[in-house]
């Protein structure tokens, strides 16, 4: 929220410097995002007006204007704004006025024709965005007053960021009172009366959804005049909050809401039809806004509707139809309190987001609707006249917000905050802030929470706004004293860490990526598991949870790859989101991805691009960690986001583990990707479950080596015949490789050749030959049995 400094000095003036007043917000909690000055530096810029206007003899988009303003005297000024015109006021910067940038005024010549000055434009004084010509002043500036002065531009507009649960600061009023506390000052804020009611004009207002709209104020004003403008003192608050001045109608409704924290609206009368219905909305219901986006309503959308049609969004923007124009002379003026729960969520869901919705989500006084509308009245009646009806005050005391009331015991503030507090500086705090004192126990206090304060429901709330008012950097410093068990760690389990530091290893970088995204996406890489969706997402392509993370990963592909980065290795650590019937499965995975060339470039290195091989060579080394990679085995499986002839399952000891493979080559050409990726993704479990490390000495007896290679049909598995050569190897046998494949020419097309080394040896003797030929034999026959092999 955007403030000007000034104004919050009119509530509350401390002694304190601009950077000590911004230091003061941060530390109680109100961080200060930044601060800039209301205008750039100049001086010499006085209120001049333009009395005549004539065409430059040589030039066709300048004009010579005689301007007043001058101490000495009426001045020739050469100006090409389109917007220059006799009868106008304007910043009229005279010779020898420094302008910003450093920017010196002279006398000069422009085309032959002398000039004594300047006039400005908003840009050209650092004042604001307005470059469309010169910046208009109100008709009744005094002329000749230092500009400075008379906009008050010693100013600085300060930006708070607030936390979601400090709605009460979103005004000046919230504000001032944080200031006020602060500094054990106080508050002098405006004096608000009842409007004088001239008029008897009410109108009918009904509660149709009492759970979201529980109170409902509302005004009728007559015969205003919509033509008169907002004073510049009202104009320039807005502008330093960052709001656009329209009318004076809606000026007033947003200067309330800046003061007071109260969104309002101002609706035609003559275009209201029987009355005020503030009601759900009918499914596909229209309504056009104020912003001519026309939307569709759902049934959970709170309206604000008369007796024909929706005439407003609750507390998110008004409809166009109803809106105040510049020939309303009638308006009904409102003033509700809306639910939080009932207004969350619902902007995003329309791709809206403003002033009003951001306030009502969060909270506003439930006790301020009357307030707010006597403030507006008296200021639309001082501006555009008019005859005001009396209040019409339409309530639920059932579905109206109960104040709490919060025990503080004085022996928590001791054990929490590390130091004692005198009570009367306990209460000189908590009362300054609003809340209300109900009794005094023999332990501490009952205090009762104030209408604008929905965080203070619990004491340990009351803790923490003791410790932000008596400031948390004077709070003791103390070094904590508790015993640390220091948990056992199984040698049987395999961390996460060890995991994450073996793949950096490999050349892998860790990526975190969001658990939400498109639907769409997830479809694409988990057709068969239906996503959960949420429902209010942070925006439409975030709206499942996923059900894997390769999505994510891919995603961080293309963002690489959109950023020239040709070679991709990354990995990813995380919960996947699996629906079985009514219950979620939060289940925790491990994805790795690489794409591009299998080495770094570099003279010494082949550009060869990645392989199934080489994805299946990282998960091998993952893999090897457990010092169990008997327990697991590959299998030629199929999976949707994978290409038929290069996917593999994992599993250990029979139970399905993960997933490693090409992307199939539609989901890659749709994400357009130019080359081939390679991915895989396992439970943590299968890898988390090691093999403790025992001792075994070396043999210092040789090893006999046996080489065989064998004919097997070409859909034989060899992950099979491993299996079935250890089955039958016996226990001497103590490596098995694969070291030859070779389909083509010279052997059956229908056929492959794979050679196999087999390594022997005993670990207290030397091996007979004997004893080596009566292994091979047994594993040549049931090779021979089995898959039908036959030696080459």
């Amino acid at each position: 929220m955007k403030l000007s400094e000034a104004w919050l000095r009119e509530w509350v003036n401390p002694e304190l410097s601009t950077d000590e007043l911004v230091a003061q917000l941060t530390m109680a909690g109100l961080e200060v995002d930044g601060i800039e000055a209301v205008a750039g530096r100049f001086d010499g810029v006085v209120v001049g007006e333009i009395l005549s206007v004539e065409p430059h003899p040589d030039a066709d988009k300048l004009r010579i204007c005689q301007v007043a303003g001058n101490p000495e005297g009426v001045c020739q000024v050469v100006c090409g704004a389109p917007n220059a015109r006799a009868g106008i006021k304007v910043p009229f910067a005279l010779v020898g006025a420094q302008l910003p940038g450093d920017f010196k005024i002279k006398k000069a010549k422009l085309r032959g024709v002398e000039s004594f000055g300047m006039l400005c434009a908003q840009t050209e004084l650092e004042a604001g965005d307005d470059d469309d010509g010169l910046w208009e002043l109100p008709l009744d500036a005094p002329v000749g007053q230092d500009l400075q002065t008379y906009l008050q531009l010693q100013d600085c507009i300060i930006e708070v960021d607030l936390t979601p649960n400090r709605s009460d600061c979103l005004s000046i009023k919230g504000l001032a009172r944080e200031v006020a506390v602060l500094n054990r000052g106080t508050v002098t804020a405006p004096a608000i009366e009842p409007a004088s009611v001239t008029a008897t004009d009410t109108f009918p207002i009904a509660l149709n959804a009492p759970e979201a709209c529980s109170r409902y104020v509302g005004r009728v004003i007559r015969n205003i005049d919509v033509t008169q403008p907002s004073p510049v003192w009202l104009q320039e608050k807005l502008r330093r909050a960052g709001v656009r001045s329209i009318d004076a109608v809606v000026d007033v409704t947003n200067y309330v809401l800046l003061e007071l924290g109260q969104p309002m609206h101002a609706f035609d009368l003559a275009k209201l039809k029987g009355g005020i219905n503030v009601r759900m909305a009918q499914e596909g219901e229209q309504l056009v806004l104020l912003d001519d986006q026309e939307l569709s309503l759902t049934s959970d959308t709170l309206v604000i509707a008369d007796d024909a049609r929706p005439l407003a969004l609750a507390g998110v923007m008004g409809g166009k139809d109803s809106g105040v124009s510049n020939v309303t002379e009638n308006i009904f003026l409102e003033s509700a309190f809306f639910s939080p729960l009932a207004i969350a969520g619902r902007a995003r869901n329309y791709g809206l987001h403003t002033d009003s919705s951001h306030r009502f989500e969060r909270g506003v006084d439930y006790e301020l609707q009357v307030e707010a509308m006597e403030r507006a009245t008296a200021l639309l009646l001082e501006i555009v006249g008019g005859q005001a009806g009396p209040l019409i005050e339409v309530k639920d005391e059932e579905h109206l917000p109960q104040a709490p009331q919060v025990a503080l015991r004085r022996e928590r503030i001791a054990s929490t905050l590390g130091l004692q507090i005198a009570d009367e500086e306990v209460e000189a705090m908590l009362l300054g802030l609003g809340l209300t004192l109900i009794d005094r126990t023999a332990d501490g206090w009952v205090f009762k929470v104030p209408s604008y304060r929905f965080d203070l429901t619990l004491e340990v709330d009351l803790l923490e706004e003791l410790a932000r008012i008596y400031g948390y950097n004077r709070l003791p410093k103390r070094s904590l004293a508790a015993p640390i068990a220091v948990p056992p760690q199984p040698e049987r389990e395999l961390g996460l860490p060890a995991l994450r530091r073996h793949l950096v290893a490999r050349g892998f970088e860790e990526a975190i990526t969001y658990s939400f995204l498109e639907p769409e996406l997830n479809r694409q890489f988990d057709p068969d598991q239906q996503p959960v969706t949420l429902k209010n997402p942070i925006s439409a392509d975030m709206a499942a949870m996923r059900t894997s993370l390769l999505p994510g990963l891919v995603k961080t592909l293309q963002h690489n790859l959109n950023r020239q980065q040709e070679r991709v290795r990354l990995f990813e650590s995380g919960l996947r989101f699996v629906l079985s019937g009514d219950e979620l499965t939060q289940e925790p995975m491990l994805a790795g991805l690489i794409y591009g060339s299998r080495q770094p470039e570099g003279w010494a290195n082949s550009q060869d691009n990645v392989d199934f091989y080489d994805i299946k060579g990282d998960l091998e080394g993952l893999l090897a960690l457990t010092g169990a990679t008997d327990k697991f085995r590959f299998e030629a499986a199929e999976h949707p986001a994978l290409h038929p002839g290069q996917c593999a399952a994992l599993y250990r000891d029979d139970q399905l583990a993960g997933y490693l493979g090409a992307v199939h080559p539609q989901l890659q050409q749709a994400l357009d990707i130019p080359q081939s990726i390679y991915v895989f993704e396992v439970t943590q479990w299968a890898l988390r479950d090691a093999r403790v490390p025992v001792f075994q000495p070396l043999s210092r007896h040789p090893v006999i080596r046996r080489d065989l290679a064998l004919l097997l049909k070409r859909d034989t598995a060899v992950s099979q015949v491993l299996e079935g050569v250890k089955n039958n190897a016996g226990e001497h046998l103590v490596d098995l490789k694969v070291f030859d494949l070779y389909m083509g020419k010279g052997i059956d097309p229908q056929r492959k050749s794979v050679a196999l080394g087999l390594t022997f040896q005993h670990p207290s003797r030397t091996l007979a030959e004997d004893e080596i030929n009566a292994a091979v034999d047994r594993i040549v026959q049931h090779l021979q049995a089995e898959f039908e092999a036959t030696l080459r």
